[in-house]
């Protein structure tokens, strides 16, 4: 079993980006000051890397670096340093510093509980973070359900708004079966909100007390907030069981406490706080919902600049979480038009960096150019995260940047009256989106405003240092300017690719790696690649997946830079999800970043109905090319095994 200097453990309320970046920040800053470190992550599809029992024995500190529970409790007696995700993206060498410093404060067993009754924070969590912690872990655990069925609920209207209602001409079966799928599947989101709130607080049986008030928050009509107050409840109710029941011995009363009297007494207790509070919790819930409905009417714009500045004030911070969460719970009761403000806001900020870079190519360095190009295809998917490490080189100006962007695109969307029924996927659900065109046009203008802002400010930034950075390797940074200097998709490229290696090789064989390929132009290369599919068995028709290249092409070229397109195709002929490699002999005219020629395509071949997968091996590959050690590499390989190995290292 290895030994590590350090352990970590990483997680975010979504579980998509910034959980995968924090742990990339802390490896590259150990790296460099030659430690070793082993980092769990906490990502939406469930816990990567776990450590084991031997590896927490045999560290000398742990760093968490959290917005959700992740069971802390098992490092007590260990030097814990517990700071948000984003504390660990922004400087990762401060945190490991004050982890291994001689004064680090011990975590104590049950923390939470010593923090909850005000006892000594040194070692632990504040009552501040643990407040934040659970709520996000009571949010990253309702997201998917209002992803799911909003999503559902959004297809039903395709038979006519009211497909869902018997008593009208519009009235589909079909329709009206999703509508239910997915009202059902929104309605759970008060009870797991709550309930995940009280498992970070109480464990267990925080959780099954949780559920209990969370439906009775669910039927008196408190909607999310509601959720959220009864999760505090919840969770204090059953620690407070705890400490009155302490002097029952374990030994003899363990079974009793878990399966009795905590959850009998916690949730007549907690249940009956919950029914207490339910009217006046209602009254207020009614009464937001009235405000923001008319705040969308009567004053759009100030609602926007509102947002807007909140979801680009802190990237994923307590301010930007209370807009999404908001947006979210209001999106869960039916209300699709505050979510579409909160998505424009959070999209643009990383487009602007594309733009800025494009708008001033010589007051960027390389591998910052090459970040703001990736953050084209992240911005899109609605990961913000590819914002930071550019707001944070200059962050009092930088951010109001951001700010003055994500406000122009949020206030634009409201007056607009778009509707967006999923709190996350980008320009990916834009099929199901009101006036798709011009929510797209009114993200693109809130980008290149704070593009242009960006520009101007990076351009006289370079001008008073005399001369513009000059491009650096990751091998030349220290741990802090690892973090800084180069953008976030190249920042957790590695790691981020490193959380799916093992599963490299399901989409990708030698068989779908083709070298010294000759091609006329790009509509020739999209068809060989095509037919290539069909060749393997992993379409049915070339023809079909081709048409779904070139319309891919037609929403935004695919070429990146340094020579390389990753074009992509999704249709229902594609059998499976698989990746295509193509070098080809002669580089061919593509719309590029860098309006340079293309010689190598990496294709995804994407089934009709994906489980998202392929975002995730599109997002790590773009963030692989920011590498130049990578591209090296891949362009230097003569043999399809050599590139096989490289995507699997």
């Amino acid at each position: 079993m290895a030994k590590y200097d350090l352990i970590g453990a990483t997680g975010c309320a979504t579980g998509i980006a910034h959980t995968y970046m924090a742990q990339e920040a802390l490896e590259q800053a150990a790296q460099k000051m030659g430690l070793t470190i082993k980092v769990e992550t906490h990502g939406q599809t469930g816990v990567d890397d776990p450590l084991t029992q031997e590896e927490i024995d045999n560290a000398r500190a742990v760093v968490v670096a959290s917005d959700i529970d992740v069971d802390a409790d098992r490092f007590a007696g260990l030097p814990v340093v517990m700071v948000p995700v984003a504390a660990a993206i922004k400087d990762p060498k401060k945190l490991i510093d004050e982890a291994l410093a001689p004064d680090a404060p011990v975590y104590k067993a049950d923390q939470a509980r010593k923090a909850a009754g005000g006892d000594d924070k040194r070692g632990g969590e504040s009552i501040g973070h643990l407040i934040y912690t659970s709520l996000m872990n009571g949010v990253s655990h309702m997201l998917p359900l209002v992803v799911a069925g909003g999503v559902l609920v959004a297809i039903s209207f395709f038979w006519g708004i009211y497909s869902a209602d018997p008593k009208n001409e519009q009235y589909n079966t079909f329709a009206a079966m999703l509508n239910n799928i997915g009202g059902t599947t929104m309605g759970l989101m008060v009870p797991v909100l709550c309930a995940y709130i009280g498992e970070a607080i109480a464990k267990r049986s925080g959780l099954i007390v949780g559920f209990a008030v969370g439906m009775l928050a669910l039927n008196g009509g408190t909607g999310f907030l509601g959720g959220i107050v009864g999760g505090y409840i919840a969770g204090a109710v059953v620690l407070l069981l705890q400490r009155l029941l302490a002097p029952l011995p374990d030994r003899e009363f363990r079974g009793l406490k878990a399966i009795f009297l905590y959850p009998v007494l916690g949730v007549f207790i907690a249940g009956t706080l919950m029914f207490l509070i339910t009217k006046p919790m209602a009254a207020i819930n009614t009464g937001m919902m009235d405000f923001l409905k008319g705040m969308q009417n009567s004053d759009p714009i100030i609602l926007g600049l509102v947002v807007g500045a909140m979801c680009a004030f802190d990237f994923g911070g307590p301010i930007n979480k209370a807009a999404y969460l908001t947006g979210t719970a209001l999106l869960a009761q039916g209300n699709a038009f505050f979510m579409a403000g909160v998505s424009a806001a959070c999209i643009a900020p990383p487009l602007a960096t594309g733009f800025a870079v494009l708008m001033n190519k010589k007051a960027y360095t390389r591998d910052e150019r090459s970040a703001g190009y990736v953050n084209f295809l992240l911005g899109s998917t609605h990961i913000t995260e590819g914002a930071i490490p550019f707001a944070a080189k200059n962050p009092l100006i930088n951010i109001p940047c951001f700010m003055i962007g994500s406000a122009i695109a949020a206030a634009l969307t409201y007056v607009g009256k778009v509707q967006v029924p999923a709190p996350h996927g980008g320009f990916i659900v834009l099929p199901l989106v009101t006036h798709p065109v011009m929510w797209v046009l009114y993200i693109l203008i809130g980008s290149l405003v704070s593009g242009a802002l960006l520009a101007l400010v990076a351009g006289r930034a370079s001008k008073k240092h005399n001369a513009v950075a000059p491009a650096v390797s990751m091998a030349g940074l220290t741990g802090d300017e690892a973090v800084t200097a180069i953008a976030p998709a190249a920042t957790a490229a590695d790691k981020d690719s490193d959380s799916v290696t093992s599963d490299w090789g399901q989409i990708l064989t030698e068989a779908n790696i083709v070298l010294d390929v000759t091609a006329r132009d790009r509509d020739d290369a999209l068809h060989q690649l095509a037919e290539l599919a069909v060749h393997n068995g992993l379409a049915t028709d070339a023809e079909a997946v081709y048409q779904k290249y070139l319309h891919r092409e037609s929403e935004g070229s695919t070429g990146m830079e340094q020579g390389i397109a990753i074009p992509h195709a999704q249709d229902a002929t594609i059998k499976r999800s698989a990746m295509l490699v193509v070098r080809l002999t002669r580089p061919i005219e593509w719309q590029t970043f860098d309006q340079q020629p293309v010689d190598t395509m990496i294709s995804f071949l994407i089934p009709e109905h994906d489980d998202g997968d392929h975002l995730r091996y599109l997002s790590n590959t773009a963030k692989l090319l920011t590498h130049p050690q990578f591209v090296e590499r891949l362009k230097a390989a003569s043999t399809p095994l050599q590139i096989l190995t490289l995507f699997k290292q």
